[in-house]
């Protein structure tokens, strides 16, 4: 009697460390789906730079789907429509990520569509990972804390041969938070972390009734790897 007591209780120990390492592992899970990439910090002591809350930010936007990108000359204005569109979807509304990249496709320059569509891929979930973030109802969108020229773009500007460049060609590194939110169990949850990109752009002055003198999507920047 004596000695099963104690291999009695060593079972339920064991059981219950199981059941919670597995708990931990699919909160983990989870938690990674709606973080999506990003480095962690080398220095373990500092803290992530991302944040999860119990309930989405009050910011979230409402969604209805994929929106196009309205006709623009100003290239800033562009450039932050670029951004948005880039990381605003929603995986419960029935679209796909083919159908968000289109929105920016719509915009893109011809001589670099090719080039652009695999640098938006790079940033929307894989059709995997979708069906697998859409079990958790998540959508992302963004919040920009700053758009600016790179100091070393307009260096790239001041040495760059004639031609060599396009006409009204630009580019805007763009600081925010990306926030994603879904739902775990019953409970809503919340992701956020900092990220940068730069967007580069052609736009040309509008002419009456020339709609293609406008603002055009030339290239992004690998995120977290923008121009300074």
């Amino acid at each position: 009697m004596t000695t099963e007591q104690p291999s009695h209780r060593r079972l339920l120990i064991l059981l219950f460390a199981g059941g919670l390492a597995l708990l931990l592992l699919v909160g983990i899970g989870v938690y990674g789906l709606l973080r999506g990439p990003g480095s962690e910090p080398a220095d373990p002591t500092q803290p992530t730079a991302s944040s999860t809350s119990a309930a989405p930010a009050p910011s979230a936007p409402a969604t209805t789907g994929p929106e196009a990108i309205p006709a623009i000359s100003d290239p800033e204005t562009f450039a932050r429509q670029v951004a948005s569109a880039l990381f605003t979807w929603d995986t419960t509304g029935g679209h796909e990520p083919a159908d968000y990249a289109q929105v920016l496709s719509d915009v893109a320059s011809d001589a670099e569509a090719d080039a652009l569509a695999a640098d938006v891929r790079s940033y929307l979930p894989s059709t995997e990972a979708w069906a697998q973030l859409r079990q958790y109802q998540t959508r992302q969108w963004l919040t920009i804390d700053e758009v600016v020229v790179p100091q070393a773009w307009t260096t790239a500007l001041a040495q760059a041969a004639p031609g060599q460049l396009p006409d009204g060609a630009g580019a805007y590194t763009i600081t925010g938070t990306r926030h994603r939110a879904g739902i775990w169990g019953a409970e809503p949850v919340e992701t956020s972390r900092p990220v940068t990109f730069t967007v580069f752009i052609a736009c040309t002055a509008p002419e009456p009734e020339a709609a293609d003198d406008l603002c055009r999507l030339i290239r992004l920047s690998e995120l977290d790897n923008a121009l300074r």
